[in-house]
């Protein structure tokens, strides 16, 4: 049986990555600081540990007697761009010792494959209209914050390690991924979840508030696709890094007036001050293209799903308020 190591089981990502590798026959280890918040984990074993302590990330790397044949490497301190904008030295410090002590551990068990969970943050501001950027586009580098400068070095130390050791690495830069079972309130949520709870909370003919001009572009990938681009180019023999995600694109406006129509309310648009990133993403899809992956989610679907599973969470957490009220 193929047996497999996913560090950060216990967020979004990782979660759903454990799910689709148990559906393709792997026994699987999942590590991270906490179990998942929505859903029992689907891993055979799961490891609360810190990874930021290199006697734990040697900790995770052996089952037993025997080695895993693949490692993915998600775990990270991270959140929405409020989160990322706030706490940029916790940042910096955690996820470079977590990268650096898991890439470590596992190329020194010469654990076949090692993947490494990396972020379109690498990339420079564009603009609207800019040309596509490819993957060679990450340099001469200029990321807009120091997620993407911690992103763009663990890229290096994993590649580094890899050629040294003898370990085949795979890198997947992320795009902006949404979907069910993720963050929604707390502040590391991300744009479409933190949406859908502000309208999910509004009433009809109400207004929710939006960060900055509401102007900046981005394009969002379903969780499931995500995972599935993970899946495919860890099987793969495409060395380098690989954007992953789709070329459906919406300003910030759009996805909320998009969400609102889902929901079936008229909301007006606030607009306040807040930390908004980037302006635009325009990426090249060409590498991941070549293996055969495409995003099989629309927009449109994802955020349906997504929406009707926050309102549902928002509907529970308004009864369970008024229950304990009630108790007062």
């Amino acid at each position: 049986m193929r047996r497999a190591l996913v560090c950060g089981a216990g967020g979004f990502i990782g979660a759903h990555l454990v799910k689709r590798l148990k559906a393709e026959g792997y026994w699987v280890r999942g590590a991270d600081l906490k179990e998942p918040d929505f859903a029992p984990t689907a891993a055979d074993e799961f490891v609360l540990v810190d990874l930021r302590d290199p006697a734990c990330a040697d900790q995770v790397v052996t089952v037993g007697p025997h080695h895993f044949d693949q490692v993915y490497q998600l775990a990270a301190d991270m959140g929405g761009m409020g989160f990322i904008h706030s706490a940029e030295t916790d940042v910096l410090r955690n996820n470079v010792l977590i990268n650096v002590h898991m890439v470590d551990a596992a190329t020194r068990t010469l654990v076949p494959r090692y993947f490494y969970s990396s972020s379109v943050c690498v990339y420079r501001d564009m603009e609207p209209g800019d040309s596509v950027l490819d993957e060679d586009g990450a340099y001469p580098a200029q990321p807009d914050n120091e997620y993407g400068w911690e992103k763009l070095y663990s890229e290096r130390v994993a590649a580094a390690f890899g050629r040294r050791r003898g370990v085949t690495v795979r890198i997947a830069r992320f795009e902006n991924c949404y979907g069910p079972e993720g963050a929604w309130r707390g502040g590391r949520e991300k744009a479409p979840a933190a949406i859908s709870r502000k309208v999910a909370e509004a009433s009809d003919n109400g207004a929710i508030e939006i960060w900055g001009d509401g102007a900046a572009i981005r394009s969002f990938v379903y969780v499931d696709d995500l995972v599935d681009g993970i899946f495919t180019l860890m099987q793969s023999d495409l060395d380098g890094p690989v954007n992953i995600g789709t070329e459906e694109f919406v300003s910030v406006d759009e996805l909320a007036s998009l969400i609102a129509r889902i929901a079936g309310k008229t909301l007006r648009l606030v607009h306040v001050e807040g930390p908004t990133g980037v302006r635009s993403r325009n990426f090249s899809h060409a590498r991941i293209h070549g293996l055969g992956w495409r995003p099989r989610v629309s927009l449109r679907d994802g955020l349906e799903r997504t929406y009707a599973w926050v309102a549902d969470q928002v509907r529970h957490a308004a009864a369970n308020a008024g229950r304990d009220e009630g108790l007062a």
